[in-house]
């Protein structure tokens, strides 16, 4: 597990919840299921959907900014940040996340899948983030739990009050012994992750539909749907 040092976590320790309106946690599965080509299409995604017109417009709504950290999880003890907190106040910040996602090296390739050992991971990693009014993590995965604790039991377990926890499914048309169908997975991270009065489930049909959910799940999550024709519908949610 990596524990990189923060960027400027010192002066973010100094923001008020009126100055952070959201800390989000992205969390991208790394777990054997997911090869070389599916794990770039992922990273390509993400950096393609943080840079998504929509998506800075929703960074940007309001003056209070977001607090973005992202990591990649896979087996119970393999967690890698790949950026930590960092205070998304321009689009030149942006940018640069955006950036280092597409040329930061893949930690894991051969472990398992621990669902709630990640959650656990993006808990403890909202303890030290700044002050911000709302707290959410956002997890992705293609497969489910089948190493470690369940996520129900780390809610149980560990201290998640005030935090909401949304799912990206990552469906895979060719099923195969490593993965399960895309109902049961579906349904799976509906009753089993997400968390909170508000949380969803947004589903991307393969990791070259990546890029494409996690711009719908990032717009929503930071609150500045877009009335109008352009609009992509909202996916299935329910509260946890």
């Amino acid at each position: 597990m990596k524990t990189s040092a923060t960027l400027g976590l010192t002066a973010l320790w100094g923001q008020s919840a009126e100055a952070c309106r959201l800390a989000l946690v992205l969390a991208l599965d790394v777990s054997s299921s997911v090869d070389a080509r599916e794990d770039a299409l992922q990273r390509d995604g993400l950096a393609r959907a943080l840079l998504a017109p929509q998506v800075q417009a929703a960074f940007f709504a309001s003056p209070d900014p977001v607090a973005l950290a992202i990591f990649e999880w896979s087996g119970r003890y393999n967690q890698s940040i790949l950026q930590d907190w960092v205070l998304i106040e321009t689009p030149a910040s942006l940018a640069s996340v955006s950036e280092s996602i597409t040329i930061t090296p893949r930690s894991h390739d051969d472990y398992p899948t621990a669902l709630g050992y990640s959650l656990v991971f993006a808990g403890t990693l909202l303890r030290r983030a700044p002050d911000c009014s709302l707290h959410t993590i956002d997890v992705s995965g293609d497969g489910l739990n089948n190493e470690g604790f369940e996520p129900r039991k780390a809610y149980n377990a560990f201290p998640f009050e005030d935090i909401t926890v949304n799912g990206l499914v990552i469906n895979v048309p060719e099923t195969s012994a490593a993965r399960e169908e895309p109902e049961e997975l579906l349904k799976y991270y509906e009753t089993e992750v997400i968390r909170g009065p508000s949380a969803f489930v947004v589903v991307a049909n393969g990791f070259e539909d990546f890029a494409r959910a996690m711009e719908v799940k990032l717009i929503r999550e930071l609150g500045a749907l877009i009335l109008g024709e352009n609009v992509v519908p909202l996916e299935r949610g329910s509260g946890g």
